[in-house]
């Protein structure tokens, strides 16, 4: 027998409870009773007039909202606020009842612009939920995974100006520089002099310790001329990577353990190369005492891998294959002798010691006549 009340209470009045809306499974549900979101109303107090003003909106909620959207998944602010409206399970964890009005999208916004813009609020929030989850062990930081990914910015890749490219020194400059000094010394070489500041070392190839098969700087970057700047969002970066478009993008680096719990992160624009902006990221995990630190490719250079030996932390890098022009010897081919700190080649030839040039290569030579007649 066909039944045919699809829609007879749609107008039924009914008592409930909005906490039997929610099943006990729901996962907005686990994260409630896993936060004390109590903590936020301390953080948030002195961006609020103690006796003034109208009532604001609960700081917890607009805490909350980003949560709904970035969890299910949710494109913009305004559909976000439509879905709640509807969803019984957003209304219990933000919450409010079913008579309650769902603000609108454009007050959540001015909310966050005029109380929490240019503060680190969310820095607070991320480091007291992460210190919860280290003091119920769910956190192992003893190896952490270091990546980054571009986002494409907000920005119309059209609205274009130039400006010049900005000299910054590589975090490592000056330690480069005294090794550099120091070795250069100990061959017997003198040390190099400081090169005025009218004509800055450029720092965008970076010398022996920096990826030279950098593909996201762009020509005029590592030139030290100019690059593309965009008018919409100037502290974003003139990205291009394979077959992508070129775009304007945001560099997100993170660090997770291996549960995939993100320990820490840091944003760069997005033309700077992962091996340039990996310290500012290393200054913030280094301090939950890691034993290793596992990174892909683009971390793969003496500088960082310097760094971490002298901290005590061991390196994890992929493993890349020597490449070598077709006609010459492989550079693996090719002995070390230590004592005498010179080079052997394969057909036994000597290759001595030239010099430590400002790169930071040491620059080994062989002898020209014996090359002339090598087969």
């Amino acid at each position: 027998m066909m039944t045919r009340d699809a829609d007879k209470k749609r107008e039924q009045m009914m008592m409930f409870s909005m906490d039997d809306m929610v099943p006990e499974s729901h996962m907005l549900r686990k994260i409630d009773k896993a936060i004390d979101w109590s903590f936020i109303y301390d953080l948030v107090e002195d961006r609020y007039c103690p006796d003034n003003g109208r009532p604001s909106m609960d700081p917890v909620m607009l805490i909350k909202i980003p949560f709904i959207q970035y969890l299910y998944g949710i494109k913009s602010m305004r559909q976000t606020m439509k879905e709640i409206e509807v969803n019984v399970a957003y209304r219990w964890f933000l919450g409010l009842d079913m008579y309650d009005s769902v603000t609108h999208f454009s007050t959540f916004g001015k909310n966050y612009t005029r109380r929490f813009k240019d503060t680190d609020l969310f820095e607070q929030i991320f480091g007291h939920i992460l210190e919860q989850c280290m003091k119920y062990k769910l956190v192992d930081t003893s190896t952490i995974f270091v990546d980054a990914t571009h986002v494409k910015a907000a920005a119309n890749s059209k609205k274009i100006r130039k400006r010049i490219a900005a000299q910054e020194a590589l975090w490592y400059e000056e330690d480069l520089q005294k090794e550099i000094n120091a070795d250069r010394e100990r061959h017997g070489k003198k040390p190099f002099k400081n090169k005025d500041d009218d004509n800055p070392t450029p720092t965008s190839s970076g010398g022996g310790l920096v990826d030279s098969d950098d593909k996201n700087i762009s020509e005029n970057d590592k030139n030290g001329r100019t690059q593309k700047a965009s008018v919409t969002d100037p502290e974003s970066g003139w990205f291009h990577k394979g077959e992508h478009k070129h775009v304007f993008a945001y560099c997100i680096e993170s660090a997770c353990d291996k549960h995939g719990w993100i320990i820490d992160y840091s944003v760069h624009p997005g033309n700077e190369h992962d091996s340039r902006t990996f310290k500012t990221l290393y200054d913030k995990i280094k301090l939950h005492n890691p034993k290793m630190i596992v990174a892909d490719a683009g971390y793969k250079t003496p500088a960082i891998a310097h760094l971490l030996l002298e901290d005590g932390i061991q390196p994890l890098f992929p493993y890349k294959r020597p490449m070598t022009k077709d006609g010459f010897f492989k550079k693996y081919e090719y002995t070390y002798d230590e004592y005498y700190d010179c080079y052997v080649c394969p057909n036994g030839k000597v290759l001595n010691y030239s010099t430590t040039n400002r790169d930071g290569y040491r620059e080994y030579k062989s002898n020209g006549y014996q090359c002339e007649t090598c087969p």
